[in-house]
């Protein structure tokens, strides 16, 4: 019988999808997809739950069909937390070395991030990670892993991304009642970069644009690390909303207009190109010019880069952005989105898709897919490094009994 571990499952429960991602880790330590579930979702708007047992059903369906594809019993899962009611900042850490020799030690970097993170936070609000950027020992700065150094003090410098805790008690609270247990919330940007973004780009630095339903949340990282994140509170819906408001048809159709003829950019499309829409109240389909229906789209499309660029700005990273922007989540399928970010921004756009994986690759080449299967990623790299912990904490005690045998052996002699 297969050991559980070997399975790793991510719940991305989004505003108009739910998805579920199933990863078995294979020899030597490849990951490969191997179960997809999907349903639409219902009671969950923006990150949050408004309808408890609407939720719980969509959560279970999708969860059902993951294990009909993968052909396991799914018990546990990485779920995704959206970006719409988490806060976040940057603080610093300080701690003196203690010890004769003063090197720096495993439980000295987890002092100084426990100082980091001591800070005071708002009612209702919690720490959900805490994320080091760099550490500095005494004047030497910018260093990425300081054990085994020597120095009397140590500084580092980390990202806390805080969440409100009722809103994260009831969408776990749901996902538990759907049957499953929730072993660790992850942001979906964190979640989404481990999906999309290159080594390179983080080093030079990028923002991770992640298009949603409800929200768009984005990520900036440099020099390795992750600096901002944020919300900007338009995603995909609004343009369904702007599409049946503007073109006068029901939200279902809306829906099914922008995904087959949508395009945000109208000098994208042909002035002689015509799509047939829905009418309301039963009245017969009508055939209207395709641009009409990018200029519906444009506006809002703008207003969200530009309002995305604001917090960029001020946060002070618009210079910092050397790899440009990726844009991933279910929105970013919409053509001409690249483009328009490109206008606002004048830097290189590409979207991102899931890459690292293997098995079922074909099936989540989406953007849609990116928080998902970041999920599985992120737990994975995590359960990666816990396992390098355990032994290298091992290998440490070993090593130090040992010196203290040959020790004795020595003044003995």
């Amino acid at each position: 019988m297969a050991r559980k571990e070997q399975y790793l499952v991510g719940l991305d429960v989004g505003t108009s999808k739910i998805a579920v991602i199933v990863g078995e880790v294979m020899e030597g330590d490849e990951l490969d997809i191997i179960g997809i579930g999907g349903s639409e979702s219902e009671g969950i708007k923006r990150g949050a739950v408004v309808n408890l047992e609407a939720a719980v059903e969509s959560i279970k369906k999708a969860v059902e069909e993951a294990e009909l594809t993968a052909g396991v019993e799914i018990d546990a899962v990485h779920l995704g937390l959206s970006g719409r009611h988490a806060k976040a900042f940057n603080s610093r850490g300080v701690v003196a070395i203690a010890g004769r020799d003063h090197e720096i030690t495993r439980e000295d970097v987890k002092r100084s991030i426990d100082a980091a993170k001591a800070v005071s936070l708002p009612k209702g609000q919690e720490i959900l990670h805490v994320l080091p950027q760099d550490f500095v020992v005494d004047d030497q700065d910018g260093i990425g892993a300081p054990i085994g150094m020597t120095g009397a003090r140590l500084e580092v410098n980390v990202h806390v991304v805080t969440g409100n805790v009722s809103t994260t008690q009831n969408i776990v609270s749901c996902v538990n009642k759907s049957g499953v247990r929730v072993v660790e919330t992850v942001l979906e940007q964190l979640a989404a970069a481990e999906a999309v973004l290159t080594t390179d780009e983080k080093e030079l630095g990028v923002a991770l644009v992640d298009v949603g339903g409800g929200t768009t949340d984005f990520a900036v990282y440099e020099r390795g690390s992750l600096w901002q994140t944020g919300a900007v509170m338009i995603g995909g819906d609004q343009f369904t909303t702007d599409i049946a408001v503007g073109l006068r048809m029901p939200i279902p159709d809306a829906e099914k207009t922008k995904r087959r003829s949508g395009c945000a950019l109208t000098t994208l499309v042909d002035e002689e190109q015509t799509i047939e829409v829905a009418s309301v109240g039963g009245r017969q389909p009508r055939i209207i010019a395709r641009r009409l229906l990018a200029g519906v789209l444009q506006p809002t499309a703008e207003e969200i880069f530009h309002k995305l660029w604001d917090e960029v700005r001020g946060a002070g990273f618009e210079s910092s952005l050397h790899s440009g922007i990726v844009l991933t989540g279910g929105g970013a399928g919409l053509d001409g989105l690249p483009e328009i970010a490109y206008q606002i921004f004048d830097l290189p756009i590409r979207r991102g898709l899931p890459v690292g994986v293997g098995g079922l690759t074909d099936h989540v080449n989406d953007p849609s897919f990116a928080t998902a299967v970041g999920l599985v990623l992120y737990a994975h790299r995590n359960q990666i490094s816990n396992v390098n912990q355990v032994e290298d904490s091992i290998l440490s005690r070993v090593a130090g009994r040992f010196h203290g045998l040959f020790k004795e052996f020595f003044n003995f002699l």
